[in-house]
């Protein structure tokens, strides 16, 4: 009889011990499913999230921790690290209004102002992402002068100016910003022809923006430009080039044709781009180019009114 009494204790014991462990294992459980009412415990730290391997899209959660890293560290090498991660984040619709509404349009535009130029040139990156969303760009125009200073002052074809110029290209999509330009409409066109091949493009599609609406039409046949402007109507020069000053010349020449400007006599100033886009040498350019080898090319210059 003590034999079986001690065996049956025996048993109900291991029962118990059973029945613990499985409370512990589903308390457990529960946890990593978020069991409502419990905290969960972040899986990664903010500077986890920096890492190069880590590819998902963050979350709410995620974003405010790596914008408080941010905010709070001198290490230059987190600094770019976060830069990163939060650009990528950036390129998806959702997280631009997320990073907008948790605060870190100004906290990523501060680090424009660093003297580390990697540094600067993610933060460029990131607001040049952020400012697809509109409502983000009411935001990042404070920063257009500073960058503008930036891109025209920085070292020539550097990653800095580059990305400089992708956000002005970006925040001048629409009208609502480009009037901030106007001051440096002449700093735009002896970048565009000092520049190499990408500053140059790049460049032309932020001269492209502004040319297709007619109240920057003025500011830009006003602008003070040098004779060699002319050379990029060459019929050698890369297509990706021509196309976009042909493209440049319409649209300026569109825009005066709506407001009837074409009618009178101008008031611009020898030595302003209207004076080179409509005397002799450029129209000979143009005669010569209806001739051009590239189907493109000849199709363009026949859309531009004049020829």
């Amino acid at each position: 009889m003590g034999g079986a009494r001690d065996v049956g204790w025996l048993a109900a014991g291991l029962v118990l011990a059973a029945g613990a462990c499985y409370c512990f294992y589903r308390l457990t459980r529960g946890r990593r499913r978020g069991v409502p009412g419990l905290r969960l415990r972040p899986s990664r730290s903010a500077e986890d999230l920096t890492n190069g391997s880590y590819d998902d899209i963050l979350n709410a959660e995620q974003l405010q921790k790596l914008l408080y890293l941010l905010e709070s560290t001198e290490d230059p090498v987190i600094i770019e690290r976060a830069l990163v991660t939060l650009g990528n984040n950036a390129a998806f619709s959702v997280n631009q209004v997320m990073i907008r509404e948790l605060g870190g349009i100004p906290i990523i535009g501060s680090k424009i102002n660093n003297p580390n130029q990697s540094i600067k040139e993610k933060a460029l990156n990131a607001l040049n992402n952020l400012s697809v969303n509109v409502e983000n760009q009411i935001k990042i125009k404070v920063y257009v002068s500073q960058v503008c200073e930036d891109v025209f002052s920085g070292p020539l074809n550097s990653a800095v100016q580059l990305a400089g110029l992708r956000l002005l290209t970006n925040m001048t999509v629409t009208n609502d910003h480009q009037h901030m330009l106007s001051s440096y409409i002449t700093d735009l066109f002896h970048l565009l022809l000092t520049g190499n091949g990408s500053t140059k493009v790049q460049v032309l599609k932020l001269l492209l923006n502004l040319s297709e609406n007619p109240a920057m039409t003025d500011g830009l046949l006003g602008a003070k430009v040098d004779s060699s402007f002319l050379s990029l109507y060459d019929g050698h020069v890369a297509k990706e080039i021509l196309l976009r000053v042909l493209t440049l010349f319409q649209n300026i020449t569109t825009c005066l044709e709506k407001e009837g400007h074409l009618a009178i006599q101008p008031t611009f100033t020898e030595g302003s781009l209207f004076y080179l886009l409509y005397g002799e040498e450029c129209a000979q350019k143009m005669r010569a180019l209806v001739y051009h080898h590239d189907a493109d090319v000849k199709e363009k210059v026949t859309m531009i009114p004049k020829f």
